[in-house]
């Protein structure tokens, strides 16, 4: 509660705490008129009944006066709470909307490696909820359990010193039963209720992904497996949704219990009163209000402390994740990353995704300014470990990776990432345009340089050749075109940006031979005048590199060019042979 505290009193945001105050003075006029009101119609079944006294209110206004300022009093009533909620909704969503974009950006800011462990579907769940459950908060604790309070000092001051203690005493250990009972209960039930949602992140995280490997579902006939398994897991929601159900159902019974108990016991008293003619039919009439007018919140506490409990179990997941502390962070006041020719450097490097596995073991490769070098090896060699490293995606634990001689520990995250383009093995393309994702290497860019960046990667004119041309949505993933379209569109994108240092990470590798040919003669024509790491899978993809450098087990085995290693008849040259040995088979067989 205290971390939400600061979005509805934010520094610095006067038009906020005006609100906020407005909306407090609203809440505090809207409950004295409710507790004043009940008098009104004491005064009026008084009037009605012959039982008059010396009151002033009647002798002023008279019988209908007194009824109309009667209903003049609830309209009030309503009147101020809705102002309330009308003045404060605009702080309510400024602050969900600063919540959620403060989350948004703390989960982008945190490590891959914790991204490759937590379930996109599950931390979307968690979002949703603990976003839903601020929203509750706000709303209910300022202005239900609030005025709730209010209410019940004011009734409780009105009970003693316009009856008796006596009045006061069984009111008080109403309330005292009821919110005893209603808050034991609810805490074995938030224990029900963790578990459904525990159930229900389970549940919606196998429907997405499952819902995200369509093509893989289809391809083994494993629909009616998947259905299974999804409902597998609401059946286990199903069951702590049926407890939820049944406690819900025992608390309410109970607090109906404990507050008709309560009722009865004022009620009887006053009749008591009534027939002793100390109290009037006003009187009867006026306890009986109040009775009703506190025990209608009341049971509104029982929902409220409910949800509020259940709203901190949800905002607590979702505040514990703005608490993971983000792995790789900038130095304080780390200067931008200042590239003049782009020559980058792995001095040394050693790191491990796991303390007690190591994966590179001191590795150091030099690419100078606008020169190419390829790293190549068997999997698990460390070769996308090296594009990892080299965009900052971990720090490595030993050594130094630097560009132009900066460290890149030494300079913001921000201004290394403007710097360095990636056309990665399957380029994953956003739900949108094409025109949004070529876009996306430099969003200002303008429609020119859109189109001529999608002429250089030799894609324009499949794009104009559709029918909505480049506002053609591509699905999700981009799963609306094809490997070679997809991997164009990538290569736009980069072309775009235009960065002085590019990674090709194995970017042909997932396309069939003849898609390949046409895709390494764009990424050779933008890696002119880079500085380019290719990691590569398919040898013949990077035998024009400058150099070339073989990793086994993340050490550096062998480097040098094409031609050098080929005569050094080392373990490049036996990769090499095998490979033109399947491809052959290949030709041959075809």
């Amino acid at each position: 509660m205290r971390r939400v505290g600061p979005y509805l009193w934010p520094e610095g945001q006067t038009w906020v705490k005006r609100r906020v105050v407005l909306a407090v003075i609203a809440l505090v006029l809207a409950k004295v008129i409710s507790v004043l009101t009940p008098f009104l119609y004491k005064a009026a079944v008084d009037a009605l009944t012959g039982q008059a006294r010396d009151d002033a209110m009647l002798l002023a206004l008279g019988a209908v006066g007194v009824t109309v300022a009667y209903g003049m009093a609830r309209l009030m009533n309503v009147g101020f709470q809705q102002l309330r909620d009308a003045i404060f909704a605009r702080v309510a969503q400024h602050a969900l909307r600063r919540l959620a974009l403060e989350t948004f950006t703390h989960i982008h800011r945190l490590s891959m490696r914790y991204h490759i462990t937590r379930k996109t579907g599950g931390l979307s769940r968690i979002i949703e909820r603990g976003v839903k459950g601020v929203e509750f908060l706000l709303r209910f604790m300022l202005f239900s359990v609030g005025p709730l309070v209010i209410e019940l000092v004011l009734v409780a001051a009105i009970f003693f010193f316009v009856f008796d203690v006596w009045y006061l005493a069984a009111v008080v250990v109403t309330i005292a039963l009821y919110v005893q009972f209603t808050f034991k209960v609810t805490e074995w039930r938030v224990q029900i209720r963790r578990e459904m949602n525990e159930q229900d992140t389970d549940a919606n995280q196998k429907a997405i992904d499952s819902l995200l490997n369509f093509e893989t579902v289809k391809y083994f006939g494993a629909e009616q497996r998947e259905a299974e398994r999804y409902d597998r897991a609401m059946a286990g929601y199903e069951e702590a949704a049926i407890k939820t159900s049944l406690s819900l159902a025992f608390l309410n019974f109970g607090q109906a219990f404990l507050i008709t108990g309560g009722l009865i016991t004022v009620m009887v008293m006053a009749a008591i009163g009534v027939q002793n003619g100390k109290l009037t039919v006003g009187d009867f009439v006026m306890v009986n209000a109040y009775m009703i007018q506190i025990t209608m919140p009341l049971n509104f506490l029982g929902t409220v402390y409910r949800e509020i409990r259940q709203s901190l179990v949800d905002m607590a997941e979702m505040f514990d994740l703005l608490e993971q502390p983000a792995e790789v962070q900038d130095k304080p006041g780390a200067p931008d990353l200042r590239v003049s020719g782009g020559a980058v450097e792995f001095r040394d490097v050693r790191f491990g995704y796991d303390p007690d596995r190591p994966i590179l073991h001191g590795v150091s490769i030099s690419v100078p300014a606008g020169r190419k070098v390829a790293i190549v090896g068997p999997s698990g060699a460390g070769k996308s470990t090296i594009g990892r490293l080299l965009f900052r995606f971990y720090d490595v634990t030993g050594g130094a990776v630097t560009i132009d001689g900066q460290d890149l520990r030494d300079v913001t995250q921000a201004s290394l990432h403007a710097r360095i383009g990636v056309v990665p093995q399957d380029t994953v393309l956003f739900n949108d345009s094409i025109l949004y994702n070529i876009a996306y290497g430099r969003p200002e860019a303008s429609r020119q340089e859109i189109e001529e960046a999608a002429r250089a990667a030799q894609i324009h004119e499949f794009i104009t050749s559709l029918p909505r041309g480049y506002d053609t949505a591509v699905g999700e993933r981009g799963l609306k075109l094809s490997g070679g379209e997809k991997q164009r569109v990538g290569i736009a994108r980069t072309l775009l940006k235009n960065p002085p240092v590019l990674l090709l990470d194995e970017a042909t590798s997932a396309l069939d031979s003849e898609t390949e040919a046409g895709i390494q003669a764009q990424l050779k024509m933008m890696g002119e005048g880079r500085t380019v790491i290719a990691i590569a899978h398919r040898l013949s993809t990077i035998v024009d590199a400058d150099e070339i450098v073989v990793l086994e087990d993340g050490r550096v085995t062998e480097r040098g060019s094409h031609e050098a290693l080929m005569a050094r008849a080392g373990r490049y040259a036996a990769m090499w042979q095998r490979q033109q040995a399947g491809e052959d088979e290949d030709v041959a067989a075809a």
